[in-house]
């Protein structure tokens, strides 16, 4: 199957989620409602991010854009969100403009992610990527030179990731859990015909009527060198026993990190976080 034909069946998909999303509640009333209010997601990463006054900010694979959000409320200059679900930006722009965004200039652009560099202008001090985002790519060499191009000199690079090790397992564990599917990039994906989210969503909500999907996995390894060669500076790697969501039902418990297994949580990881940077002095904001 042609590659192309792959993202558009991926961005049927995700045009169809963001209403669901939408209506799952995804924290946007939390955002409204308080405008200190930052995502889940780049509350955890709050320190990691350090100062972001006045800095130039991209979010790729931004989808409703709660965490392009927080990070203008960070005290970003200027913050680009990019997805390439147009469903998914028209629901980002209304939620930006219910919460507002601080000082900052948000701009939500529609493009694949591998086009971004020609999709944007101009350089960037942070580059973030958030959960749930590296599947939906067939290779990371090429997304990872796309970070590389988007940052200037001394530019940072931030990503929260599930853990590869997480998507290969089998979504029953109630016999255990089993490695299942592969753990290293692969050029055909794993295709999936399903009409369910990751959230829990009211019974009125719409449905997922584009319900086929396809999927990748990169071992850590993978996307780890593959910054290394777009010619990044690995800064830290962490790797945790919690993730955000919930894939295998009473096998994991909630608590204030998010999920981890019931039992002997340190048997698998399910989540890591990479930061690097640019090499170079900074130019100055611009």
């Amino acid at each position: 199957m042609e590659i192309s034909t792959l993202f558009d069946d991926n961005r049927a998909n995700w045009d169809d989620r963001a209403a669901i999303h939408v209506a799952s509640g995804y924290g946007i009333e939390e955002l409204a409602a308080d405008p200190a209010a930052l995502s889940e997601v780049i509350s955890l990463d709050r320190e990691r991010l350090g100062d972001l006054r006045g800095a130039d900010v991209i979010h790729l694979q931004c989808h409703l854009g709660t965490d392009t959000i927080s990070l203008a409320r960070l005290g970003a200059r200027r913050v680009v969100g990019l997805d390439f679900s147009g469903e998914s930006l028209v629901q980002a722009r209304r939620i930006a403009a219910r919460c507002g965004a601080g000082r900052a200039e948000i701009h939500y652009v529609q493009a694949n992610v591998y086009d971004s560099r020609d999709a944007v202008t101009g350089d960037f001090d942070l580059v973030y990527t958030g959960i749930g985002a590296l599947c939906w790519l067939p290779a990371v060499r090429p997304w990872a030179r796309v970070v590389a191009s988007l940052l200037r000199p001394g530019g940072r690079f931030l990503i929260r990731e599930d853990h590869p090790i997480r998507a290969t397992t089998a979504d029953d564990v109630s016999g255990g859990i089993r490695i299942e599917y592969p753990y290293f990039e692969r050029p055909e994906p794993q295709t999936w015909v399903d009409d369910h989210s990751y959230v829990e969503a009211p019974a009125d909500a719409p449905v997922i009527s584009h319900s086929t999907n396809h999927q990748w996995n990169h071992g850590l390894g993978e996307v780890v060198t593959a910054l290394i060669d777009a010619g990044l500076v690995i800064d830290s790697l962490e790797e945790f026993d919690h993730m955000r969501w919930n894939p295998w039902g009473s096998a994991m418990v909630a608590d204030d990190r998010g999920f981890r297994l019931a039992e002997r949580p340190d048997r698998i990881p399910l989540e890591y976080v990479v930061t690097a940077h640019r090499p170079g002095l900074p130019t100055g904001r611009r």
